[in-house]
């Protein structure tokens, strides 16, 4: 596989996110409903908008210690059960359930807590992506929720109609604040001659990646790899060595650069109509059409 190619350091500059915050789009105008995730919320400039399924809460019963749970996810019926502590009721009130605990407190049923509880039981629930964006300002002044409380592209999703069962959902991202280089040392390439300055050429970039920069990367990455039907920008045209974006990164001799997402606390998994569903993707790009330079991907034949 590391045979025939031309150099004996090759680098790829790797990046992913450190956290996340998810919630209904109709959430954007509801601080409170938002408060518990503002910390994270603050931190995050790539975001995401996709469908979700709804899912329903048919009934709930309690038989002994066990919780038993009615759900319908997009016209599908599961049953989940739980095991309940000592002293934990379950109520109803004004038509709503909750439980109960000893000490009085009440614990509401929600989509996304749904959705855990249906990823736990192996049930897996799908994010459809529809558009990426990001959201950085000067000097990262500007976040991802600031930009989608007046986003055109939201808008017209909304305005053209989400299908019956369904419901928009945001998820923000915060790429991590460091660079991170993965380098590939060939004692098979052709050129042996010029390792020390490729490796000095990664360091450089490792260093002197902005974080402005890493957020546009990591934006394209992903939309070239999702291909998500709302967005036009990069998602025939990521990478190139026309890119205004890509130029130090082709400048530093890099060879690829991957887009890494997903969390195992994530309540759904990520698709498009060009990704099937999975829990973590890796948008992985060769920068060069040179065979000879495609070394991180490369298959087994």
């Amino acid at each position: 596989m590391l045979e025939g190619k031309k150099f004996d350091v090759e680098h790829a500059l790797s990046m992913y996110p450190d956290s996340f915050a998810t919630f209904p789009a109709a959430a954007l105008y509801d601080e409170q409903a938002l408060a518990s995730q503002k910390a994270i919320i603050d931190k995050c400039h790539i975001y995401m908008i996709g469908l979700v399924p709804i899912a329903r809460l048919d009934g709930l019963k309690m038989e002994g210690h066990d919780l038993k749970a009615a759900i319908s996810v997009a016209g599908q019926g599961h049953i989940l059960t739980w095991q309940m502590p000592d002293g934990w009721t379950l109520e109803q009130e004004e038509g709503a359930y909750h439980l109960q605990s000893p000490e009085g407190g009440k614990y509401e049923f929600k989509n996304e807590e749904l959705f855990k509880a249906l990823r736990q039981s192996g049930i897996n629930v799908n994010f459809d992506v529809q558009y990426i964006g990001q959201a950085y300002g000067d000097e990262g002044s500007r976040t991802a929720f600031e930009r989608l409380k007046k986003h055109e592209t939201l808008q017209k999703i909304s305005l053209e109609g989400v299908k019956a069962g369904y419901r928009l959902e945001v998820l923000l991202l915060e790429p991590v604040a460091g660079n991170r280089v993965i380098t590939l040392f060939n004692p098979k390439a052709e050129n042996k001659a010029d390792g020390a300055d490729r490796i000095a050429a990664g360091l450089d970039k490792l260093f002197d990646t902005t974080e402005k920069e890493r957020i546009s990367l990591y934006e394209a990455a992903l939309i070239r790899y999702f291909k998500p039907p709302y967005n036009s920008k990069f998602k025939d045209s990521f990478p190139s060595t026309n890119m205004k974006l890509l130029k130090e990164c082709y400048d530093k001799d890099f060879a690829a650069v991957i887009a890494e997402v997903g969390f195992d606390e994530l309540p759904y998994e990520l698709c498009s109509d060009s990704v099937e569903a999975k829990h973590k993707h890796f948008a992985t790009h060769d920068l060069h059409d040179d065979a000879s330079r495609q070394v991180f991907f490369s298959k087994v034949t």
